[in-house]
């Protein structure tokens, strides 16, 4: 059975470490924080996952000693291999879900690996999906992921201070929300969107926006913008028509 060590023990690195052990087919070998010494880290085991910040990846690699065939990984969506320095073998894990708390269920998920097979191996325990991503496109990749999970939390919060306002919770909402992003793994997005910018009907993006108190506008109009890059022309829309600052 293969052995894997992690260090960091946040969110990512103990969310990890419950679902392989949970997983079986790998041995959890211990779980590592900052007061440990990662010098040895790499011994005793067939993989060394680095589950620390982004920005602390290169440090922590560099104090550790490498150890022959052990594979050392690191969880960040938009770095490269090169951030693991000195080890020979290298290898990239990133989860594509949010992990808000340190007992996130990551199996059945889609995983981003690069570098050596074992991290195919790593996923393929947790019964989850691997895609090949390379060093070029892993920034493009970690950015799509922010939007697909950060942006969207952040529109639901626009959302829940502008339904505050009207007096509606945002618990009313969440159904429509569900439903939307059901309809776009049926349909994809441009097939999936309705509302006023889908009809072209500028005149309810207008009333919107008198609505609106002035610091939501620029996320709405931004968002309109976004919108109308899935839609054809409407078919009233003329050369010569003035449309709204939206349209």
């Amino acid at each position: 059975m293969p052995a894997v060590r992690l260090i960091g023990p946040g969110r990512a690195g103990r969310s990890l470490a419950r679902a392989l052990a949970a997983a079986g087919g790998w041995r959890v070998a211990g779980l590592l924080g900052r007061a440990d010494d990662p010098v040895d880290a790499a011994a005793g085991v067939d993989l060394l996952v680095l589950a620390v910040p982004d920005a602390a990846i290169a440090e922590v690699a560099a104090a550790v000693r490498p150890s022959p065939g052990v594979v050392a990984a690191h969880l960040a969506g938009s770095l490269t291999l090169d951030v693991l320095g000195h080890h020979d073998r290298r290898a990239s894990v990133h989860p594509l879900v949010a992990i808000p708390t340190a007992d996130t269920d990551l199996t059945g998920r889609w995983f981003a690996v690069a570098g050596d097979p074992i991290a195919g191996r790593l996923v393929d325990a947790l019964g989850g999906r691997a895609i090949a991503v390379a060093d070029a496109d892993r920034v493009a990749y970690h950015a799509a992921a922010c939007i697909a999970s950060n942006h969207l939390v952040a529109l639901l919060g626009q959302a829940e201070r502008i339904a505050a306002a009207a007096g509606v919770p945002l618990e009313a909402y969440l159904d429509l929300v569900r439903g939307t992003v059901d309809n776009v793994a049926a349909l994809g997005p441009a097939a999936a969107l309705t509302g006023p910018v889908a009809r072209g009907d500028w005149a309810t993006v207008d009333r919107h926006r008198a609505a609106l108190d002035p610091t939501e506008l620029p996320a709405y109009d931004a968002m309109v913008d976004l919108a109308a890059r899935l839609t054809p022309r409407p078919p009233f829309f003329e050369e010569d028509q003035e449309v709204s600052a939206c349209g």
